[in-house]
C-alpha cells in the first residue's frame, strides 16, 4: 500500500506540471485545458482520499498529455506497472502511448518493445511474439526483439526457431550462443528419438557437436542412442571424449561406459580405463565402480582395501557408505548391530543432500537438468563437489 501512495503522490505532481505546461504553450485553449485539468486533479484526489488507489492511478495517468516531453515519464511508469507485476496497467499505458499520432518512429518502436515485454509478463505470448516481430521488420530495437523472441521460442520449445534466433544474435557481433544452440539441437534430438527417428537425432547432436564441441549433453545422448543400436564400441569411444569436454561429468558417463564394456564382455578393460580416470581425477563415482569390479573378481577384503586406501585422501559420505556395506558383510554380533546404525545414519545423509547443483542461483536437485528450474539458465547446474558430492 505505501508503494501505491507513493506513486500517486509521485504523479500529483507529474500531472499538475503537464496541465501547466501545456496550458501556457497554448494559449488560445488554456482557459478551457485549465477548466478540464481542474475537474480531474481534484476527481483523482478525491479518490485518492477515499483509498480508491486503482481508479486514482487511472485518473491521473489519462491526465498526462502524450507529447515529446511526457513520452519518457509514460513508459517509466509502464516499466514500474511491470517490475511489480500489474501487466494489465502496464499494457494500458503503453497501448495509449502506441496509439498517439504525434509519437516519433523511433518513440513508437520503443513503446511496441515495451508494450512486447508486457505482454510476455502477463504470459501473452502470441501477442508478445508478433509486436517484436514487428519491431524486426521495421530494422529496429532488432537485438532486443530478438533476444525476447528467443525466450519466447523457448518457452513454447520451438527449438529450430530458438536456434534461428540464436544464431541471429550471434551474427550481429555479440555474444557467442554456441552453447546455448548445442542444447536446442539436443532438445530436438530427444524429441526426435521419442518418436522412433533415430537417424534425424544423430543427425541433430552432429549439429549440437559443430555448435559447441565441448556438449558433455551431446556426447552423452549420442552414447545412449548407438548403445541402443548395439554399436558398443563407438559408445565408448563417444564417452571417452567426456572427460576432455568436461572433467566434471565424469560420473555421468560411468554407468554407460560400463554398460558397453560389459556388453563386449571387456569389464577388465572398462576397470582399466576407469582407473585411468580415477588417478587422472578423483571423484567418487569411478571409485565405487572400480569397487564393484574388484569385489565380483577378486572378494570383499580387496574391495575394502580399495574403499579404505581412497578414504584416506578424499573422504566422502558415500565412500563411507559402501564401506559400512562391505563391512557388514562380514560383521557379526555387537560390530555388525553398530554398523547398522552407521548405515542408517549413512543413508540418511545421502537421502538428504542434492548431488547437483545451479552455479547460478544454488537450486538444488537430485537430478542432473540441463536447464536450471529455478533461474531457467542452461548448462548452470553441475554435480556437486567435496565431502557430500564428488
Amino acid at each position: 500500500m505505501s508503494l501505491q501512495l507513493t506513486l500517486l503522490f509521485f504523479l500529483l505532481p507529474v500531472a499538475f506540471l503537464s496541465g501547466w505546461w501545456m496550458g501556457r504553450r497554448n494559449k488560445r485553449r488554456s482557459e478551457i485545458h485549465s477548466e478540464e485539468f481542474s475537474s480531474g486533479y481534484f476527481k483523482g484526489l478525491n479518490y485518492l482520499l477515499n483509498e480508491q488507489q486503482d481508479k486514482a492511478i487511472d485518473v491521473f495517468v489519462q491526465m498526462l498529455e502524450v507529447d515529446s516531453e511526457t513520452v519518457e515519464t509514460h513508459l517509466a511508469l509502464g516499466n514500474l506497472f511491470r517490475r511489480r507485476g500489474e501487466s494489465d496497467r502496464a499494457i494500458r499505458i503503453h497501448q495509449n502511448l502506441i496509439a498517439r499520432p504525434t509519437l516519433s518512429k523511433d518513440q513508437r518502436a520503443r513503446a511496441l518493445l515495451e508494450l512486447g515485454q508486457d505482454y510476455l509478463r502477463a504470459g501473452m505470448l502470441g501477442r508478445a511474439e508478433s509486436l517484436f516481430l514487428e519491431l524486426m521488420e521495421q530494422g529496429l530495437y532488432q537485438r532486443e526483439a530478438l533476444e525476447r523472441l528467443l525466450d519466447i521460442y523457448q518457452q513454447e520449445k520451438e527449438w529450430s526457431r530458438a536456434i534461428d534466433a540464436a544464431k541471429r544474435i550471434e551474427r550481429s557481433g555479440g555474444q557467442r550462443m554456441g552453447v546455448l544452440i548445442a542444447h536446442f539441437y539436443c532438445e530436438q534430438a530427444e524429441a526426435w528419438r521419442q518418436k522412433g527417428d533415430i537417424k534425424s537425432a544423430l543427425k541433430c547432436l552432429k549439429q549440437a557437436l559443430v555448435s559447441h564441441k565441448n556438449s558433455v549433453r551431446a556426447s552423452l545422448l549420442k552414447a545412449e542412442i548407438e548403445q541402443q543400436m548395439g554399436r558398443h564400441k563407438l559408445a565408448i569411444k563417444t564417452l571417452s571424449q567426456v572427460e576432455q569436454q568436461d572433467a566434471d561429468f565424469i560420473p555421468e558417463a560411468v554407468p554407460l561406459l560400463l554398460q558397453s564394456y560389459d556388453a563386449l564382455g571387456q569389464k577388465h578393460r572398462g576397470e582399466r580405463y576407469l582407473r585411468q580416470l580415477l588417478e587422472k581425477y578423483g571423484g567418487i563415482t569411478p571409485l565405487l565402480a572400480v569397487v564393484d569390479l574388484v569385489r565380483e573378481r577378486q572378494g570383499e577384503q580387496d574391495a575394502t582395501g580399495l574403499v579404505i586406501q581412497y578414504l584416506r585422501k578424499r573422504p566422502s559420505v558415500r565412500g563411507l557408505d559402501r564401506l559400512i556395506e562391505l563391512q557388514l558383510e562380514s560383521g557379526q554380533g555387537e560390530l555388525h548391530e553398530n554398523l547398522l546404525i552407521l548405515k542408517e545414519l549413512a543413508d540418511k545423509l545421502l537421502q538428504e543432500k542434492t548431488p547437483y547443483r545451479c552455479r547460478n542461483c544454488g537450486f538444488g536437485s537430485k537430478a542432473l537438468c540441463w536447464q536450471c528450474p529455478g533461474c531457467k539458465q542452461w548448462n548452470s547446474i553441475r554435480p556437486v563437489q567435496g565431502v557430500s558430492g564428488e
